[in-house]
């Protein structure tokens, strides 16, 4: 598995930047503007909030490069002496060239800048003056915001790694769920067939033979798809019981009742097969009369429910967990993978005769 690239620092917004500085400057043009008329000064108002506006666009244009020294030079969480001294010097040169465009919109176009400050550089100390610390507290909300966003986007980032790292994992487990079922099943055929050559039954073993080369094919070709068609594995389940039918002939009855709207129905690849190899082994196998086995089913809600029952003896206690073996075992884990709690596997008795297996999982329809 190769690992991309880290992947590099969101890009700037100028339309976020654009956004964050037009309303710091309209909330301080009209505090300006509260001031002037607090103080019993009237007229020129459009004026001063315009010159109050653009006197902020300086730092509007100057916060890439604060982004982008916060980036190469970050002051948390371990600053350094180099790191310290380049943001002192750029906040100080920030707020000066803002200062000083400031002052000089105010001397060309304030009335009242010429009362209050009557040079360029009265007007210059007093705009340091009554602005310096709102710079530095300007300055210290870039890094904030721009560390709080690069925060963000590398926990987004960790989390989406998290996400591919776990949907590979999960797939490398199905796969080996899969190659774990496969050998499972050929063994317990393979037992079949050397019973029939025994039995002198050779046609019969020729033809599970042939059954067998089939549904090899056929899983060869899936092998891949973790998720198969509800009417895919109903075939796929037939042929493995065209393959029992050699077996057992007459002593195995077998029906199917799902109805056609749920054969569009996603489900995990091998999931009736093993349970009706777990009901031929444990319900009927060791049966003189053999036995009958339905597979059904239906649909609540957003849930889809299959069922396989065998109308053999009742479980002994403890059977699960010594004699099913891979199946069911191999099936849970699976399902576990594919939809956490969404999905469950249950075994029950059911009254009068048989064993019932329910799967229940999330419906979902093939695109």
């Amino acid at each position: 598995m190769t690992r991309s690239a880290a992947p590099s620092a969101p890009m700037i917004s100028w339309r976020w930047i654009a956004v964050f500085w037009s309303a710091s400057a309209v909330f301080e043009a009209t505090q300006s503007i509260f001031i002037q008329h607090a103080m019993g000064r009237r007229g020129g108002e459009v004026l001063l909030f315009v010159i109050e506006v653009a006197g902020w666009l300086p730092w509007a244009l100057a916060t890439p490069f604060v982004i982008d020294l916060a980036r190469r030079r970050p002051i948390i969480p371990a600053p350094t002496a180099r790191g310290i001294a380049a943001h002192l010097t750029l906040v100080v040169a920030i707020t000066m060239a803002a200062e000083a465009w400031s002052a000089a919109l105010h001397m060309l176009f304030n009335p009242w800048a010429h009362r209050q400050a009557p040079t360029f550089w009265d007007t210059l100390s007093a705009t340091l003056i009554f602005h310096g610390l709102i710079c530095v507290f300007a300055y210290a909300l870039i890094l904030a915001i721009t560390y709080l966003v690069d925060s963000r986007d590398k926990v987004a980032r960790k989390m989406t790694e998290t996400a591919q790292l776990g949907e590979e994992l999960s797939k490398a487990q199905l796969a080996a769920l899969r190659r774990q079922m496969e050998p499972h099943f050929l063994f317990n055929t393979l037992n079949s067939i050397a019973g029939l050559v025994r039995d002198n039954r050779n046609a019969a073993a020729v033809n599970m033979i042939v059954g067998l080369s089939e549904i090899l094919r056929r899983a060869s070709q899936d092998f891949n798809k973790p998720e198969v068609t509800l009417a895919e594995e109903v075939e796929y389940l037939q042929r493995y019981i065209d393959i029992q039918k050699v077996r057992f002939g007459e002593r195995l009855g077998y029906s199917v009742d799902i109805p056609e709207a749920l054969m569009d129905a996603r489900v995990p690849s091998l999931l009736l097969q093993p349970l009706v190899e777990n009901a031929i082994k444990h319900g009927l196998a060791e049966r003189v009369a053999g036995g009958n086995i339905r597979v059904a089913a239906a649909r609540k809600g957003a849930v889809l429910s299959l069922s396989v029952y065998n109308d053999g003896p009742d479980f002994a206690a403890g059977w699960e967990s010594k004699s099913a073996g891979v199946g069911l075992a191999n099936l849970r884990t699976r399902l576990h993978i594919m939809y956490g709690d969404a999905a469950d596997l249950l075994t029950r008795s059911v009254e009068g005769a048989g064993v019932e297996v329910v799967v229940t999982l999330p419906l979902e329809e093939a695109a």
